[in-house]
């Protein structure tokens, strides 16, 4: 797959090779126009315009097919330095090189013409073999920054290519983990779909609601959903007389249940090149603190309130309402309004009240509420 996303932008390339080869003569002179393009035309294509409006045009058309302008001072309709001006606003002067062809080449328009951006200034009469070297040796300076251009962007799109499939490829191993675990734990496999399509739905929610903090981008949102998924990636650890059972757990047990909270912050570390990674960032906090309270009475850390980032709350939150409405190994599961009365009425914890109103604005309708 990623040696054919290289062959289709090594291929956009190669169509966009470089193909400026051709001269843009400007003078309302017919005479000069005609000495000016004889001088060029065993190694150009060549182009005319009368004035500073057809070149304009011819310019805009296709910069990039224009080797040089060979560009007269005095015309009618638009004249050089106004022809310059319009390609300097649109920003062509640094795409094609231009060269006044001028009979005046007083100290104050050299200034001009050089401020402006022209390339070089050659004063009439022209002699063809001078101005052939001097025009095609900054011809052949431009195509060579061109093709390093080309060549650094060709390598950019192939690293950003490469980049993509490691990140698939990352988020595939990811999922498929996060999946396996559920299946240990007795689960579909699709809690974990579930956890990230709610965690998407809260944080919009929040964001919607205008609370401070939560002022996510779509990019935000689902590298925290996608981080979601790996909230109980630490069960791995846990054995499965404890993971399993269908009763209670006893106090003993229900510690080492809680273990999975930092087990799950141990195996993300050991992730070669990813703390740089935002969805590193967000997986990390999430599986530590998924479980801590807004009331402070969680763990594994007793954080309170808004020490805990909002992400770890709406996680929480997710997985309780996930867990209540569906089957587990020790019970049945509750009915979608069954569930939302007991999370809002405080039966399975303490959550931000801001969180509950995104939480009654996404579930309650659903809910019957």
């Amino acid at each position: 797959m990623i040696a054919r996303a290289l062959e289709e932008a090594e291929d956009k390339h190669q169509t966009q090779r470089h193909g400026r080869n051709t001269i843009l003569v400007v003078d309302d002179m017919e005479l000069n126009r005609a000495i000016l393009c004889e001088a060029f035309r065993e190694d150009y294509d060549l182009l005319e315009a009368e004035n500073g409006q057809q070149a304009l045009e011819i310019i805009c058309r296709d910069p990039d097919a224009i080797a040089a302008v060979l560009l007269d001072v005095v015309m009618p309709v638009m004249d050089g330095f106004q022809l310059l001006e319009e390609l300097y606003q649109r920003q062509l002067l640094s795409r094609v090189p231009v060269f006044i062809i001028t009979a005046d080449c007083s100290e104050e328009k050299m200034r001009q013409g050089y401020d402006m951006g022209v390339m070089d200034i050659i004063s009439k009469p022209v002699v063809p073999y001078f101005l052939r070297r001097r025009v095609s040796s900054v011809v052949e300076l431009y195509q060579a920054r061109e093709r390093l251009s080309s060549l650094v962007n060709r390598q950019e799109e192939k690293l950003e290519i490469q980049a993509r499939e490691i990140q698939e490829l990352n988020l595939s191993i990811i999922e498929a983990l996060s999946t396996a675990i559920e299946f240990r734990d007795c689960e579909s496999g699709e809690h974990v779909q579930r956890i990230h399509d709610l965690t998407v739905q809260l944080l919009e929610g929040l964001r919607e609601g205008g609370f401070e903090g939560c002022a996510f981008t779509d990019e935000q949102i689902e590298q925290i959903a996608t981080a979601a998924i790996m909230h109980d990636v630490g069960k791995i650890s846990i054995p499965d007389s404890i993971l399993n059972k269908p009763g209670r757990l006893t106090p003993e047990e229900f510690e080492v249940m809680k273990t999975h909270t930092i087990k799950g912050c141990e195996l993300l570390e050991k992730i070669p090149k990813s703390k740089d990674n935002p969805i590193y960032q967000y997986a990390y906090d999430i599986c530590r603190h998924h479980h801590e309270r807004w009331d402070g009475k969680g763990y594994p850390d007793g954080l309170r309130g808004e020490e805990i980032s909002i992400w770890a709350q709406v996680v929480s939150l997710a997985d309780v309402y996930d867990a209540l409405t569906n089957e587990r190994c020790y019970k049945l599961p509750f009915t979608q309004q069954e569930a939302f009365g007991m999370i809002m009425g405080g039966q399975c914890g303490a959550f931000n009240p801001n969180l509950l109103k995104a939480f009654q604005t996404v579930i309650g309708e659903k809910a019957g509420a």
